[in-house]
């Protein structure tokens, strides 16, 4: 079999493959800030000592943490359109259902932010009379963000990788755009490498800028 990559020129890539990558970065974007913002709630849930705050918020992650992301993503794409009764788009269903799934996992990446905060601190804030909420918001979570910011951009990267999976609902992702091409042009093996080559690029790079800011941030310390 004779590999032909010459069909993929900057109008293949702009007609077909630019809208994947729109949207791929857009769903890692929304779903990275929404997961750290639902996940950041579902971490203080669980440390607040309170049991029906904590069951609740272990109950979610736990539970979302133990199935595959595929099938939380066909359930959403399928479920959520019976219950309010009318269809909501791949795009939409893809957004909604990698925020709150994500949000589990970033949950945990927060909690353990915020334990690795000093008690000292958080004594101390006590002591000169702040509540609950301005210890949380003035002196730990700050800190909490920076300890936590390397693995909160590890997990975002594999965010973006797993976004090729909304490929299962017919989302138009990055991967979508090189299949579009591909059967296209009838090159579907150059295109799935050229797809593959595009995504370790992509995440080797943001790997290589997570590796600096560790070390910038160890440097703080």
């Amino acid at each position: 079999m004779n590999l032909d990559f010459s069909f993929l020129n900057w109008d293949v890539l702009t007609g077909f493959v630019l809208k994947g990558l729109v949207f791929s970065v857009q769903l890692t974007l929304v779903a990275m800030i929404g997961g750290i913002a639902l996940g950041t709630v579902l971490a203080l849930m669980r440390l607040s000592g309170k049991k029906w705050l904590v069951l609740p918020a272990a109950f979610y992650v736990n539970t979302l943490r133990s199935i595959p992301l595929v099938m939380v993503i066909l359930w959403f794409f399928l479920l959520i359109p019976l219950m309010i009764g009318q269809p909501m788009g791949a795009e939409l269903s893809a957004i909604i259902t990698f925020t709150v799934f994500e949000a589990a996992y970033y949950s945990e990446i927060m909690r353990a932010g915020i334990q690795s905060v000093p008690k000292g601190q958080v004594n101390a804030s006590y002591a000169v009379g702040m509540t609950y909420g301005q210890t949380m918001q003035l002196i730990v979570l700050p800190q909490a963000f920076r300890n936590m910011l390397p693995v909160l951009m590890t997990q975002t990267i594999i965010l973006f990788q797993d976004t090729s999976l909304v490929y299962a609902i017919g989302a138009y992702d990055l991967l979508k755009g090189f299949e579009v091409a591909g059967k296209n042009f009838n090159r579907p093996v150059e295109t799935y490498l050229v797809a593959a080559v595009v995504y370790f690029v992509i995440c080797f790079s943001l790997s290589m800028l997570v590796r600096r800011l560790q070390k910038k941030i160890a440097i703080i310390r």
